[in-house]
């Protein structure tokens, strides 16, 4: 049986093993042999990291192909407004892509949302704004790409869950392994499923 991993991955960590010039590895982190990363997280981001020992699992988490949501509390500078966000909804032209349709709502600060080290520079002067947005493709760094594009950059970046799994009961650097069934990871319907119009108000 394919064992997986959930970690909250702190700001300034790789998702890779071993350090890397002035970022750090999951090795500080999780002493398990065997195991590996399953879909990518910068590592100015944080949340929820998962890492499994089955090959095929992995391909099947990380491949944009396979249309796993993927869930994020974003922190912007400013306060969109609904133009700004239905832009995000509708897909972002760039010259070499156009991301995929988006569901983006705005949200209070997460309750019990943890301190993160270094802060995320203050100015009084400017508003912030908490967002979360569901994505089902991942180009590399695409939210921030996304919220810079529609004028309002990000400040901090939390994946909160991918498929069914989310980062509930785990503080920053904790892990643990995945008990249940991967209908749980992988709903038989997530693949076809398209946002709905209420997962994309607010």
């Amino acid at each position: 049986m394919a064992r997986i991993v959930l970690l909250n991955k702190p700001y300034g960590y790789l998702s890779q093993f071993t350090p890397e010039g002035r970022w750090r590895g999951l090795k500080e982190l999780l002493p398990l042999p065997g195991v590996y990363v399953a879909g990518r997280l910068d590592a100015d981001s944080e949340g929820l990291l998962l890492l499994t020992d089955d090959g095929r699992l992995q391909a099947r988490i990380a491949e944009p192909r396979h249309k796993l949501a993927k869930r994020y509390w974003v922190q912007v500078e400013g306060e969109p407004d609904d133009t700004a966000l239905e832009a995000l909804r509708r897909g972002v032209r760039y010259a070499d892509f156009t991301t995929q349709p988006a569901c983006v709502r705005r949200i209070d600060e997460p309750a019990g949302l943890w301190p993160r080290e270094p802060p995320v520079r203050y100015r009084a002067a400017i508003p912030t704004r908490w967002l979360e947005i569901t994505i089902r493709e991942g180009k590399n760094r695409q939210v921030r790409r996304m919220t810079a594009h529609v004028g309002f950059p990000t400040l901090r970046l939390i994946r909160h869950a991918v498929g069914g799994l989310t980062l509930a009961g785990l503080a920053p650097g904790e892990w643990r392994l995945f008990e249940g069934g991967l209908a749980d990871l992988l709903p038989g319907s997530d693949a076809a499923r398209s946002p709905r119009k209420k997962e994309c108000s607010g």
